[in-house]
Order: C-alpha cells, then sequence, then structure tokens
C-alpha cells in the first residue's frame, strides 16, 4: 500500500564502515570497510543538525538517531562530516534549541565551516516488533539546489499540526537533495534491505542472525539512518517515491 507523503518544504520555518556489535554477549566479526556512493553532490563538508521528533513518540532520544546520521554520512565518499555537537554548541551560544529556517540552517553552516548541513526528522516511531520508523531528512546549503516537494519537517515542529501538501512552490533557499520514507519491517522489501545491510556489518553468532538488527531498537534506527543516507546522497534530489504504505 503507497504511502501518502506529506509537504517536505521549508517554508517560513524549518550508522557505513564496520560495526562491532554486542548482544546477548555475542560479538560480531566486522566485515568492510564499505563506502556509500557519492553520485551528484561531490566533495564537500557537512554538518548535521539535531534531530527533530515530531513523531508524537516519547520512546527514543532525537539527538540519537542525529549521531547515528552523522555516524552513516561519515562513510560517504567524498564527505567530511561535522558532528552534531558543534552544531548544538552553536545553537546555545544562540539561545536555541533548534533549527528554524532555511536561512538558519545555511548561516550555522558557515559557522561551523561546512558546505551544507543535513536537516532530519523523525516523522513515525513505533519500537514494537515489527518495528515502525519514519525519516525525513534535507540537505541545505549554498550551492544550487532543487525544487522543494515533501515533508517539511520544521513548520509540523513548530506549529504541531501536519502540514499539507504543496508541490511546487517554495521559498528562495531549496534544498540541495532531500528524500522521505517510512521504514515499516513488517513489509518484505524493507526485511530484504535488513538483510543486505547485516551481511554488510557483521558476520557473527547472534542467536537472532540478520534479525537482530530488527530486534534492536539502535540497530534498527542505524539501518534506517543507512538507508536515508543512501536515498539523499545517491538521488541528490526530490526522493519522495520512497514513501510507503
Amino acid at each position: 500500500m503507497v504511502r501518502i507523503f506529506r509537504d517536505f518544504r521549508f517554508g517560513s520555518v524549518v550508522w557505513l564502515g564496520s560495526t562491532v556489535c554486542v548482544l546477548c554477549g555475542c560479538q560480531g566479526k566486522p566485515v568492510g570497510p564499505f563506502e556509500v556512493a557519492n553520485e551528484t553532490l561531490g566533495p564537500m563538508t557537512i554538518a548535521v543538525a539535531p534531530a527533530l521528533n515530531v513523531s508524537g513518540s516519547p520512546d527514543f532520544e532525537p539527538n540519537r538517531v542525529a549521531d547515528l546520521m552523522a555516524s552513516e554520512l561519515s562513510h560517504v565518499a567524498g564527505v567530511e562530516v561535522i558532528p552534531v555537537n558543534r552544531v548544538l554548541a552553536v545553537l546555545a551560544d544562540q539561545g536555541r534549541s533548534r533549527v528554524e529556517s532555511p536561512g538558519h540552517a545555511v548561516s550555522i553552516a558557515a559557522i561551523v565551516g561546512a558546505d551544507a548541513i543535513l536537516v532530519v526528522a523523525v516523522t513515525e516511531y513505533d519500537a514494537y516488533d515489527p518495528p515502525v520508523v519514519g525519516l525525513a531528512a534535507q540537505l541545505y546549503g549554498q550551492r544550487r539546489g532543487v525544487r522543494a516537494v515533501g515533508y517539511d519537517p520544521l513548520v509540523a515542529s513548530r506549529f504541531g499540526s501536519p502540514p499539507r501538501r504543496d508541490i511546487g512552490r517554495g521559498g528562495s533557499l531549496t534544498p540541495l537533495a532531500q528524500t522521505e520514507r517510512v521504514f515499516d519491517a513488517s513489509h518484505e522489501r524493507v526485511c530484504t534491505g535488513v538483510q543486505r545491510f547485516s551481511e554488510s556489518r557483521t558476520a557473527d553468532a547472534s542467536p537472532f542472525g540478520w534479525r537482530k538488527y530488527i530486534a534492536s531498537q539502535q540497530h534498527y534506527l542505524r539501518y534506517c539512518c543507512y538507508e536515508t543516507i543512501r536515498a539523499l546522497m545517491g538521488g541528490g534530489g526530490n526522493d519522495v517515491s520512497d514513501a510507503e504504505r
């Protein structure tokens, strides 16, 4: 069933290397390193903003999601990453807790010496088996952008109501790339992706096998971040076709 995706405009507001996992006392054998292709954006330095929680769920730490996103981003070819804590420090100096607009995002990128800044929102979250995670990501910077289409996490975060879909209108600052997807582990496509991801990360004797990436909240979030980064850097544009259900 196809998910109806929502407006992803910023509007007036707005883990790939090897992982050694320890689960139930079983330590994995690293596989890799493995690099994500950077097909369209080219070499750049990217800062990562604190994640926004517009899911309505209190069952996860948004900044942990941002840290995982930064971890996955660090394995993209040609990309250097400025971690979340640097952005948090700038926001603290400004007396703010989040990025509030496209201009604000670009100004923070300039302050920390980045070409662009990644803003991520958790749009849906359910940790129960099978888990469901919705992620929306936008990359803002000084390079030529693309027309913004989809869901604006900051509008939803500020006003607390679902934004309407509005394709084709956007502000003067538009994202270099964006993607939105709901990762529902009850779907065969998602489970196939998780299996491939598990094979690329560890070869261990976990009793869960590849399903540890579904049984563990952190592992599943890391998989979702990986797929988000892969779509964002591979497409370099408006990736709304990944929306599901």
